[in-house]
C-alpha cells in the first residue's frame, strides 16, 4: 500500500525537481528569505531544515553530503561556518513560511520562506563571489568610467566653445 507517501512532484521530472529545490534551498540559505509558491516553499522547507541539521553536525561526511545535495560549495561553507553556529541551541524549526497572497498572473498562492530571526546572521551577500553568484566584469566597469570621463571632458570643451561664440559680436 502507498498510504501517506505524498511527494512534491509539481509536473516536473525528478532531475528537474531536484535541481529546482537545491537552487531554491541555496537561495534561502544564502539570502535568508525567498518569495515563491506555497507548495515549493513547503517542500524546500524540508530540505533547508535537513541541511541546517547537517551543518550543526559539522563533520566532513556531513559537509560532503551537503555539497552533493546543494551543489554550491560557497553556500555550504556559509552554512557550516556561520548558520550552524547561530542555530546551535535550536532543536529544529529553522524556517518560517509567511503567506503573501495570490500571484497576479495565475492566482498561485505565494509566500515568503525565511530563516527564523533569532538564528539569522546578516545575509552573506556582501560579496557575490562568496556565494557563487555572477559578478560584473571589472573591465567593463573601467571602460564605462573611462567613457564617462571622456564625455564629461567633451562636454566641458563644448561649453567653452559655446562661451567663445557668445563673446563674438553678432553681425
Amino acid at each position: 500500500m502507498r498510504h501517506r507517501k505524498r511527494r512534491f512532484k509539481n509536473s516536473r521530472t525528478s532531475a528537474h525537481r531536484r535541481a529546482m529545490l537545491a537552487n531554491l534551498a541555496c537561495s534561502v540559505l544564502g539570502s535568508g528569505r525567498v518569495e515563491t509558491t506555497l507548495p515549493r516553499a513547503k517542500e524546500v522547507r524540508r530540505l533547508v531544515e535537513r541541511m541546517i541539521t547537517l551543518g550543526k553536525d559539522g563533520s566532513l561526511a556531513a559537509r560532503r553530503r551537503a555539497v552533493t545535495i546543494l551543489g554550491q560549495k560557497p553556500v555550504v561553507k556559509h552554512l557550516f561556518d556561520q548558520l550552524s553556529d547561530n542555530f546551535a541551541a535550536r532543536q529544529g524549526g529553522y524556517t518560517r513560511i509567511l503567506k503573501t497572497g495570490a500571484r497576479r498572473g495565475d492566482a498561485a498562492e505565494m509566500c515568503l520562506i525565511e530563516l527564523v530571526e533569532e538564528g539569522v546572521v546578516q545575509p552573506a551577500t556582501d560579496s557575490k563571489k562568496e556565494l557563487g553568484q555572477p559578478q560584473a566584469q571589472p573591465e567593463t566597469a573601467a571602460v564605462a568610467s573611462a567613457d564617462n570621463e571622456e564625455s564629461a571632458a567633451g562636454s566641458q570643451e563644448d561649453s567653452k566653445a559655446d562661451e567663445a561664440q557668445d563673446d563674438e559680436p553678432a553681425s
